[in-house]
């Protein structure tokens, strides 16, 4: 049976259509091939979804007890966080506003469950007793 895994990180000071770009790339692969891609993109946006795409394989294997080999991303969403407003001076004594935006993502995973180990049963007896 799988199961839906979430990982979000919030406030991450890119903008989101740089951030989707970026995104895109690993968009419905494993989660194995999605971290080999992030480390090998030279762009800035690769290092935050990296972060957010190992924390939710982390969530998965330890949280939820999924196997690490067995793990999709189901589901990259990539939303505008708040945006800063800046002023710049230009001529005449007026001012151009510059917007520094930044971007909230939200990765989702889908595994299966490891197989449950069968535990043995302790003997009858119990601890034996060390003899002299």
């Amino acid at each position: 049976m799988s199961q839906i895994v979430v990982a979000t990180a919030k406030g991450v000071r890119i903008s989101p259509r740089k951030v989707a770009e970026v995104a895109a790339l690993i968009r419905k692969r494993s989660v194995a091939d999605a971290l080999v891609i992030l480390e090998h993109t030279p762009r800035r946006a690769a290092k935050p979804l990296h972060k957010v795409v190992s924390s939710a394989k982390a969530n998965a294997v330890y949280n939820h007890r999924l196997a690490e080999g067995s793990l999709q991303i189901t589901g990259i969403e990539v939303n505008g966080g708040s945006t800063m407003r800046r002023f710049k001076p230009v001529a005449h004594g007026g001012a151009h506003r510059i917007l520094k935006r930044s971007s909230h993502v939200r990765v989702t995973l889908t595994g299966e469950e490891k197989p449950k180990k069968k535990t043995a049963a302790p003997k009858a007896g119990g601890k034996k007793e060390e003899e002299e």
